[in-house]
């Protein structure tokens, strides 16, 4: 097979070995990778470790009646169920019309059903991988994320500004990247997080500067803008641009040019843009934090990203996708306890996927016995969400005003894991005022150096080396 070529995933379940001969040779022939069990235990052992794209299962076990296999399996972590029997009867017949099967074969089966059969599944995995790569690696079978999806692929083509919002962690990025990819745009993906960034040097960032245009800008720099020339820029955390500068922006978008700091020459530019925020746009609007007509400007269309309590459905096969990526990348075969993913399935998950990518993370470094995960909620690190005592604030009578800030602030800031960024939501301030702030304490020796120069942003997406 081809580096790179996508690979069918095929179980066959069933206990007869000149069968199973005969449709491992198709399987060959088709290039699918079968799995065989000859067992119930073993089939349900291999389906709670991994997704397959067909299923391939004999109705008389040694161990039991595999339809009630059909009973234990995630189906939206599959693809296609087949059962084949060399003794049908009308009692499997019904019981099967109330399950997700999509075939019935009765033995011998023809090697051309069989074919058939590995062709659509082939077919399948195609796809699944297609729709993986052209969502930006967004992965999801529920309802929710198949709507998202469908927006993705109907606006995505279209050169319109796209606002985009939803919770922390629900793959906002992921979103900006599928309609890059959608809009068949040449030019570069460019991501940048407004709230991220020092303030006074964001303009300078995006629109570039000329050599001498102030007290360090020994050459000139290319911003974020003529960087993403004939692609897409992708402005996170919208609300976080200082309002001189979304005036300024607002000026870029109707005009399509803009002129770098310091310079005199108007620059002509072909950018999609697609703004993201993490609270209600309008709410932003109306409280100050983004201006009417930049929000009218960029929400040409406007796409939620649902939080991931409302799609639980895509939990497993979220948590198999990640720990897919891990054992890929360290060579490893280790695999989700059955009840691991029930676990998964019921926790709260306030991070969203992000929360969910670490805990498998976690998960995958802390296993210990043979090759299997296991995940306990009360395990997690805490997170602002919670409602411990450590997440009390104590004031006293007779406390100053600056102390009761100092302490809301310090407290609120290391239940966000000295994250400013979000700490500033939810404190209803932005970041720059918290780091203002800190700079004070420094000064006066009330935090520390790691306190101050902590991070800034969220978590990175990026998977972290763990072979070191």
């Amino acid at each position: 097979m081809k580096a790179g070529a996508v690979t069918c995933d095929a179980l066959l379940v069933d206990d007869n070995d000149g069968f199973a001969r005969v449709v491992a040779e198709v399987a060959r022939q088709c290039g699918c990778k079968l799995v065989r069990a000859e067992t119930l235990d073993q089939a349900r052992e291999l389906t709670a470790k991994q997704g397959f794209d067909l299923i391939l299962v004999d109705i008389e076990l040694p161990d039991g009646n595999g339809l009630d296999l059909l009973d234990d399996l995630e189906v939206d972590a599959h693809g296609r169920i087949a059962i084949v029997t060399g003794a049908p009867s009308v009692e499997s017949v019904l019981r099967i019309l109330k399950s997700p099967v999509v075939d019935y074969l009765v033995k011998p089966v023809t090697a051309a059903a069989l074919q058939q059969l590995f062709t659509e599944a082939n077919d399948y995995a195609r796809h699944r991988t297609t729709l993986a790569e052209s969502a930006g690696g967004m992965i999801g079978r529920s309802p929710q994320i198949r709507a998202l999806l469908g927006e993705i692929a109907q606006v995505g083509p279209t050169d319109v500004s796209v606002l985009v919002h939803g919770e922390s962690g629900t793959g906002k990025e992921l979103v900006a990247r599928a309609l890059h990819h959608a809009s068949g745009r040449s030019g570069a993906f460019v991501a940048v997080n407004c709230g991220a960034l020092a303030q006074d040097l964001l303009g300078s960032l995006l629109f570039g500067h000329e050599r001498g245009s102030f007290t360090g800008a020994v050459q000139s720099h290319t911003g974020y803008f003529e960087q993403a020339q004939g692609g897409t820029l992708f402005l996170d955390e919208i609300t976080e641009m200082p309002q001189a500068l979304q005036v300024y922006l607002l000026r870029v978008i109707e005009t399509r040019t803009f002129t770098r700091v310091g310079g005199t020459r108007e620059i002509p530019v072909d950018v999609r843009l697609i703004a993201a925020t993490n609270r209600e746009p309008r709410a932003c609007m109306e409280e100050g934090l983004l201006r009417q007509d930049l929000y009218y400007r960029l929400s040409g269309y406007r796409l939620h990203t649902p939080p991931l309590r409302e799609h639980r459905e895509d939990i497993p096969l979220l948590a198999r996708h990640f720990l897919d990526s891990l054992n890929r990348r360290y060579g490893t075969a280790k695999h989700f306890a059955p009840e691991a993913l029930v676990r998964m399935g019921e926790a709260a998950w306030p991070g969203n996927v992000r929360e969910l990518r670490h805990a498998v993370q976690r998960s995958y470094l802390i296993a210990r016995e043979g090759n299997q995960l296991d995940f306990q909620p009360e395990s997690m690190p805490h997170t602002a969400t919670d409602s411990d005592q450590s997440g009390l604030v104590k004031f006293t009578v007779g406390m100053s005003f600056e102390d009761i800030e100092r302490e809301m602030l310090l407290k609120t800031l290391a239940r966000c894991g000295n994250n400013k960024s979000r700490a500033a939501r939810i404190l209803g301030i932005t970041s720059k005022t918290i780091y203002n702030r800190l700079v004070r304490y420094r000064a006066l020796g009330l935090i520390d150096d790691a306190t101050l120069h902590g991070s800034i942003d969220d978590p990175s997406e990026e998977e972290p080396d763990l072979s070191r």
